[in-house]
């Protein structure tokens, strides 16, 4: 059995410059725990392969192609490969998200 807390997991540099530790990395899916402060925002982005968004904590936007939607705890969202996507965090407290991509992400990630 492998038990991983994000809170000693490795954190993961991103051009987006929030902070992101790696729960899982195998041949076939990646898990990440992304947080965005207050005032944070992903710089739109489109991956290669499908992606998906469970909100651990708090309130923050969503925007996959044209839509937009606010999101909040125990929301899945999910993001087709080659959409452009990004997270925002609007509100005045801490947005958790757990992003996991499958299959597991071999071509770079294109910034829109």
């Amino acid at each position: 059995m492998i038990i991983t807390s994000y809170n000693n997991a490795e954190k993961k540099d991103n051009p987006h410059g929030v902070t992101v530790h790696k729960l899982y990395d195998t041949e076939h899916a990646q898990v990440m725990h992304m947080q965005l402060k207050p005032g944070d925002a992903l710089k739109k982005h489109s991956t290669p392969v499908d992606v998906f968004f469970y909100v651990l904590e708090g309130e923050g936007i969503v925007e996959i192609g044209d839509e937009q939607q606010t999101v909040t705890k125990d929301m899945l969202i999910e993001s087709p490969a080659k959409i452009p996507h990004r997270l925002l965090n609007e509100s005045d407290g801490l947005f958790r998200v757990l992003v996991t991509k499958v299959p597991r992400q071999t071509e770079p990630t294109k910034m829109v």
